[in-house]
Order: structure tokens, then sequence, then C-alpha cells
């Protein structure tokens, strides 16, 4: 079992920056991956980057090189900071924590909104 809680959504103008953090508790050592996800009004929910336990990053062609993925193993905690960000990056962000290979933990979700 693990929780997720994100944090750091909000209102942005277009270029402007935020960073969104996922604390995760729980069965923490049971995590293979974790990773953000987003979801705009009428859309499907879509990857938007990953970290694994071993291996690289990965992200979404729409955000390489503006996005960035991290974790601070001593807090528990995934972050997105974001940049260069647009109006079509508004969408509700979730934290992804996966459990094995197919089983998927989900935060509540953050509302990002950037305005042109």
């Amino acid at each position: 079992q693990v929780q997720l809680v994100e944090s750091g959504g909000g209102l942005v103008q277009a270029g402007g920056s935020l960073r969104l953090s996922c604390a995760a508790s729980g069965s923490i050592f049971s995590i293979n991956a974790m990773g953000w996800y987003r979801q705009a009004p009428g859309k499907q929910r879509d990857l938007v980057a990953m970290i694994p336990r071993f291996g690289r990053t990965n992200y979404a062609d729409s955000v390489k090189g503006r996005f960035a993925i991290s974790r601070d193993n001593a807090k528990n905690t995934v972050y997105l900071q974001m940049s260069s960000l647009r109006p079509e990056d508004t969408a509700v962000y979730y934290c992804n924590a996966v459990i094995g290979s197919n089983v998927n933990y989900w935060g509540q979700g953050t509302q990002v909104t950037v305005s042109s």
C-alpha cells in the first residue's frame, strides 16, 4: 500500500515556471517507478514523465527540454519542475507509483492552469 500526496499546482502565466511535489508514504520500498501524468478536460490521461527505481528518466515529447523530473530519497518525494509553460500544459497533474509491473497507485491530483 502506497499513499501519494501532490502539491504545488496553481495559476501561472505562459512562459513561467512551476514545481510540483509528490510525497510518498507506506510501502515505499515496493515502488519500482514513479511518474507524473496529466489530464485535460475531455482528453485522456497521458504520461508526462517517469523516473524508474533503476534506469533513466523518460519524458513525453511535448515536454522534453521544458520539464524535469527528480527525486529526494531522504524525503520520499518526487518533483516535476516545469518551465516555459504553455496554455496547452493546463491540466490536472497526477502523481503515479508503480508496484511490481502492473499495479498503479495515484495521488488526488493538483490543478495547473497556464494563462495566455
